[in-house]
């Protein structure tokens, strides 16, 4: 997870450094010549302050979906980033330009927070609840339509993708031998 975050603190400095030439891989919706966007949009931002506000739950709720083994982690997350991509590029309002890791970070945070119930692992719905205590209030009101120019679509996208990737990819529930 920390060489995540520092490849998306990288390409910033990237981005800045060229002018901000990075910035239109981002999702330009339902337009078919800018279909990268949906694959670039997680690893863009505009500006070091949106990499700084998705590093930390990004690093935190990776991490913790690593925890179950880096190939269900790389599942999930393309999972979650593929689904806020194309949902984004198909609901977003016309004529603007989306980046960034918070759709991914919302969608494991979906993920995090439901896991747990659906293995029926206490462990796991401790760490969940954890999650939602400390994040749930933010999460929850980034999901809100707003003017504020922040695309909460992709929030709600990845919100939802995390939990239905959770559904998706929880283990069978484990037999007491008699």
């Amino acid at each position: 997870m920390l060489g995540w975050i520092a490849l998306l603190w990288l390409l910033e400095a990237v981005d800045l450094v060229t002018g901000h030439a990075l910035d239109p891989y981002g999702i330009s919706p339902r337009d078919p010549d800018r279909l990268i966007g949906i694959v670039a949009h997680p690893f863009l931002h505009f500006g070091f302050a949106h990499v700084a506000a998705n590093s930390l739950p990004l690093l935190v709720l990776g991490f913790v979906t690593a925890l179950s083994g880096i190939r269900r982690f790389l599942a999930v997350s393309a999972l979650i980033c593929l689904a806020v991509g194309v949902g984004s590029w198909l609901v977003a309002p016309p004529h603007t330009l989306g980046a960034g890791a918070s759709g991914l970070v919302f969608g494991l945070f979906g993920y995090v927070v439901v896991r747990g119930f659906v293995e029926r692992s206490a462990l796991g719905i401790a760490v969940g609840l954890t999650a939602a205590a400390y994040w749930g209030g933010s999460f929850l009101l980034g999901v809100v339509p707003t003017d504020s120019g922040v695309g909460w679509y992709a929030h709600l996208i990845g919100l939802v993708a995390g939990v239905l990737t959770a559904l998706f990819f929880r283990r069978p529930a484990r037999r007491n031998a008699l």
